[in-house]
């Protein structure tokens, strides 16, 4: 930076110094330049005058030659002096200014000053924030300084292109900030540097497992195939064999590695119902899931006398513990008793799924407007929280009335 600074500044001096010279050279009056044209005219004059005389053509040279000395005299003030005119440098010091600011401005608006000052702010910042990442008790860092230590990082590797946990950190950041060709990158120079390293091979088929193309996809199969051989019980190994089987639609393959991590985690490990949530799924993509949940929804007397028209049905079906809807169903107005059936196709979001319940409280209700949200005076009834196997058949009457 200090390069470039001293260049500006050397380049800016010489262009202020050819401002100068050029400004403060001697120019001939007008008046000069007018008697050094007529010169030329008259002289030009004379060699035609010397070639038609040759040919013939002009009888009285000396008379003519006589008139055209008149014609110069005359032309010439008499006691004009002749003075070279000198303009002051003083004269010049607003442009050489001027100069300088729109230099400078063009410079900082277009030349990146911005980024250039973050690029080594992020470089004096490096040693603080990679030990701050580094300790676990140390709070966790933003985004930003994310950014910041992942362009410092990239510095270093400039001067220190082999430092294998250096590439395995700018990835990691990559991965963080949702930067795939970064993150990918890295991980590409960590394995060029180290490949039989585990945590770089991991590292490495993950960020391929996360990528779009499938032959990204099937190279990270290749790699975590070979991992899982000498390393069965890895559960990093099993979940990443299984979300990049799922990706590939490779189903069966995702429920049985899903399996095997079902087999290794202790029964109460919270990881565990995520697993069964994911096996659910692989089973719905595959259209294998045969989970339904049958309704007779039934209409008390006092509310079949109020029946709005337009009316809207509204089902939903939570866990019994979260007031949020594992799945909905909306339908016009019918007779009733009604009979339905729900299924993974009316879960509300993938990753709560009605198959993966084991127990169900189910709401109906009646809109008068069609607005998704209770309003005094709709009609609903709701059903006790009931275990569910997948195959479950619930009755419920709509006897009551919002308030």
């Amino acid at each position: 930076m200090s390069a470039f600074l001293l260049t500006l500044l050397v380049l800016l001096i010489a262009a202020c110094g050819l401002v100068l010279i050029a400004g403060g050279r001697r120019h001939p009056p007008l008046a000069a330049e007018r008697d050094a044209l007529n010169t030329r005219f008259y002289r030009q004059r004379l060699r035609e005058l010397e070639e038609d005389e040759a040919q013939g053509v002009v009888g009285e040279r000396a008379e003519m030659i006589r008139e055209l000395q008149q014609t110069l005299l005359l032309d010439i003030p008499e006691d004009e002096q002749i003075h070279a005119r000198t303009l002051s440098r003083w004269v010049l010091l607003p442009g050489i200014l001027l100069l300088i600011v729109v230099t400078l401005g063009f410079y900082f608006k277009t030349g990146g000053f911005a980024q250039v000052m973050s690029w080594q702010q992020a470089q004096l910042d490096l040693p603080a924030l990679r030990a701050q990442v580094m300790d676990p008790n140390a709070e966790p860092l933003s985004m930003d300084q994310l950014a910041r230590l992942g362009l410092g990082i990239r510095t270093s590797l400039q001067s220190d292109p082999r430092n294998v946990n250096d590439w395995l950190m700018l990835g990691r950041i990559g991965m963080v900030l949702n930067n795939a060709a970064t993150a990918t990158q890295a991980f590409q120079h960590a394995m060029q540097l180290a490949p039989d390293n585990p945590e770089v091979k991991l590292s490495y088929a993950d960020v391929l497992t996360r990528s779009q193309d499938p032959q990204n996809l099937r190279q990270a199969a290749q790699m975590l195939s070979e991992m899982a051989k000498q390393d069965g019980t890895n559960l990093r190994i099993l979940s990443l064999l299984a979300f990049n089987a799922f990706a590939r639609q490779d189903y069966d393959q995702a429920i049985a590695e899903w399996q095997k991590m079902l087999q290794l985690l202790p029964a109460d490990d919270k990881r565990s119902d995520t697993i069964r949530r994911s096996i659910e799924q692989a089973r719905t993509d595959a259209g294998r899931q045969t989970s339904r949940l049958a309704l007779n929804v039934t209409l008390a007397p006092e509310a079949e006398k109020m029946l709005p028209e337009g009316g809207v049905l509204y089902i939903s079906v939570s866990d019994g513990v979260s007031p949020v809807p594992v799945a909905v169903k909306k339908m016009p107005l019918s007779h009733f008793p009604l009979t339905l059936t729900l299924d993974d196709s009316n879960a509300m979001m993938p990753e709560r799924l009605l198959s993966a319940q084991h127990q169900v409280l189910v709401r109906v209700r009646i809109s008068r407007d069609g607005s998704a949200n209770p309003q005094a005076g709709d009609w609903f009834g709701t059903s006790a929280v009931t275990p569910f196997d997948g195959h479950q058949q619930l009755s419920i009457a709509i006897d009551r009335q919002q308030k």
